[in-house]
């Protein structure tokens, strides 16, 4: 292991960056130009320190790995940080798209470039606390923290409807998380600890299992966010700017699934079974409502947010699977989703930038003038749809196998989410890209430039590879997943085994 703090080193980097950025003078075109490598640099280094847990990481072992522990508050609460096999993956996802969105940003935000930039930086010292933390009070900060750089993100440099869709955000899962805080602080009275890993193995009563699960979910159900409280996801796409939309749909998302999987399912295994049913409810119609929405759709945006939708459904059903194929499927469609829908939202952007405007209707033809621009675009559409080739097939096969092994008809269901996907995501391709370029706003639009492949190819590269070669993601989680499914397995078999004796 190394001997240094990295996994601190790689949660506060992005602080020391931002601090930096606010100690530059007032804005000048030299400051904006400064402020934007800065940033840039930041979160390249903060990669590099990532990639070395990633070196150093056993994943034979279902223990956390780089952990550290400070006292903080009262004696009790400290601060600590490790990761697992479950939580790995994240950290990796959320450094690594770091730099692609400061790359995306860097012609398209020209107006309080520094304040924009520290405001990133500071969501990816949260995003990566959170998936870090092993003590819930500290879980809770950073889950929470990273609300305040998004919605200035959102409401400061989004669209027209800005304030209305980042108060939207905001008030949502603000909302569900004071439950989930109540939870918390009823946990810490059970069990005398606020430490992740010595409540991973307490046994709370069924009575606080049941409703701390409600608390829980109503945090997690909205940060997926799950139907029907998906409704500020759209509005908040829409108006958010291109990398803020990226790091939304890729990253902000993914914790409620993490959420799922760090105390949902392993702290309330029995509540987690009796809730089950509604899950797959839920996610059903996650998966084949919001991919009909989609269909009708006339922004190019709101109809990536509810294609996003629907993939988190196929998440949820994974999880609350509860098996091997479930779990292992819901983490890796999480880490492809946010590679592809992350690029998806790239694709949008670069299009944003040339024509100032995500209406489907101003688009046709594309392809005339913009071949690399609709050659890339269409590796991702093939991947949104799931085409087997890309990571998009494996995580979705995955979560259906899981799901066909514990409910046959959920699955069935879920399926018809596939079809929809695709005539959703086809439809798009082929008003956008094809057909005769008789618009003249579309005349002299550009194709992609030498900064914007610079963006493209890592994902591009990683969409192809982890559908031909999932082995790396899969077999990072492999153990720490199958460590919580044998905890999880004890209340399955006896639910199972009351259900029979009925």
């Amino acid at each position: 292991m190394a001997n240094w703090p990295v996994l601190s080193v790689a949660i506060f980097l992005p602080l020391v960056g931002a601090v930096f950025i606010a100690a530059l003078r007032t804005e000048t075109e030299a400051v904006k130009r400064n402020a934007r490598w800065v940033a840039l640099w930041t979160t390249l280094v903060t990669f590099a320190v990532s990639l070395v847990l990633v070196w150093e990481f056993d994943p034979s072992s279902p223990e956390f790995q780089f952990v550290e522990k400070r006292p903080w508050l009262a004696g009790t609460i400290n601060y600590q940080v490790g990761v697992d096999g479950i939580s790995l993956p994240f950290v990796i996802l959320t450094t690594a798209l770091m730099p692609l969105c400061i790359l995306a940003s860097w012609k398209s935000i020209q107006w309080r470039v520094k304040e924009y930039m520290i405001a990133f930086l500071v969501l990816e010292t949260m995003m990566v606390g959170t998936f870090a933390a092993l003590d819930i009070v500290v879980f809770y900060l950073f889950f929470e923290g990273g609300l305040i750089p998004m919605f200035l993100i959102i409401g400061v440099w989004g669209g027209p409807r800005r304030v209305y869709a980042s108060f939207k955000f905001f008030l949502y899962t603000l909302l569900g998380s004071v439950l989930m805080l109540l939870a918390i602080i009823a946990m810490y009275g059970e069990a005398g600890t606020t430490d992740i890993r010595v409540l991973l193995e307490h046994d709370f009563p069924r009575s606080l299992q049941t409703w701390a699960w409600l608390a829980f979910f109503a945090s997690f159900a909205v940060k997926m966010p799950m139907w029907p409280v998906h409704t500020w996801l759209p509005d908040a796409h829409v108006e958010a700017p291109t990398a803020g939309s990226v790091i939304l749909a890729a990253i902000l998302l993914k914790m409620g699934g993490y959420g799922f999987l760090r105390f949902s399912l392993p702290m309330f295994p029995d509540a987690s079974v009796d809730f089950a049913p509604l899950i797959f409810t839920l996610s059903v119609i996650a998966i084949v409502y919001t991919s009909l929405v989609a269909l009708v759709q006339e922004d190019i945006k709101k109809l990536i947010a509810y294609s996003s939708v629907a993939h988190m459904g196929f998440v949820t059903m994974g999880i609350f699977a509860g098996n091997q194929q479930g779990i292992a499927g819901a983490v890796f469609q999480m880490i492809s989703h946010g590679i592809i829908s992350g690029a998806l939202f790239l694709c949008v952007g670069v299009v944003y930038d040339r024509m100032h405007t995500r209406q489907i209707a101003a688009y046709g033809g594309l392809v005339n003038r913009m071949p690399m621009f609709a050659a890339i675009f269409m590796v991702f559409t093939m991947a949104n749809v799931g085409l087997p080739g890309t990571s998009g097939f494996i995580g979705e096969f995955l979560t259906l196998l899981g799901a066909f092994k514990v409910n046959t008809l959920v699955a069935v269901c879920a399926t018809l989410g596939i079809i929809l996907s695709a005539a959703y995501a086809l439809w798009l391709y082929r008003k956008v890209v094809f057909g005769p370029l008789e618009k003249p706003s579309l005349a002299a639009i550009g194709d992609v430039e030498r900064r914007e492949i610079v963006i493209f190819t890592p994902l591009l590269v990683l969409a192809v590879l982890f559908g031909v070669y999932p082995k790396p993601v899969l077999d990072m989680s492999a153990v720490s997943i199958a460590g919580l499914v044998s905890e999880y397995g004890g209340p399955l078999q006896a639910a199972k085994a009351a259900m029979l004796g009925q």
